[in-house]
């Protein structure tokens, strides 16, 4: 078992349970999953830098990435049905929480200028969203290696009902928010 979800199972559930007075331990929130996405528009002009964008959020999540495909026309953006237009992978279990120490702990402090993450960015239903602007903050990712800097998207879905259950989730666990 890895050591984020051990420290979750032994450290963060009594405390979120005797914080919210949840009278059943399966009332505490837990991760859910984890959603990589990374978005690439320029990818209407070029379609080959799909394949690099695969390749990398594949080293950085540890699990094939699938490729997205648009769902409409659009003729502003000279965009059609079915052009790949971005990549995603989905975490889960043991790899999740893998991918959650890694980037609390190693990503997280390599961006440049950090000072903390914005604890507004929940949707309202629990679920965190993050957006990092350099995927080479990730170690797998040689920095020689990539062609083009591009950023990617990381959700994290959890079972709280609340932004605050949430909060108080992911700051029990560990990730750096701004005070």
């Amino acid at each position: 078992m890895g050591a984020l979800k051990d420290h979750y199972i032994n450290e963060c559930k009594p405390a979120l349970q005797k914080e919210f007075g949840y009278t059943n331990i399966m009332q505490t929130p837990k991760v859910d999953k984890i959603v990589l996405n990374m978005g690439l528009g320029e990818a209407v002009q070029n379609p080959k830098i799909i394949d690099g964008a695969v390749e990398e959020l594949t080293r950085i999540a540890g699990r094939r990435a699938v490729v997205t495909r648009a769902k409409k026309s659009i003729a502003g953006f000279k965009l059609r049905e079915g052009m790949p237009i971005g990549c995603r992978v989905t975490l889960r279990a043991d790899v999740m929480y893998d991918f959650l120490s890694k980037l609390m702990n190693i990503a997280l402090p390599r961006v440049r200028d950090f000072r903390g993450i914005s604890p507004k960015s929940f949707d309202g239903r629990g679920n965190f969203s993050l957006g990092v602007k350099e995927q080479i903050i990730f170690p797998e990712i040689d920095y020689d290696k990539i062609d083009k800097i591009k950023g990617l998207n990381i959700t994290i879905v959890t079972t709280a009902q609340t932004d605050q259950e949430a909060l108080s989730l992911l700051k029990h666990m560990g990730m750096p928010f701004k005070s």
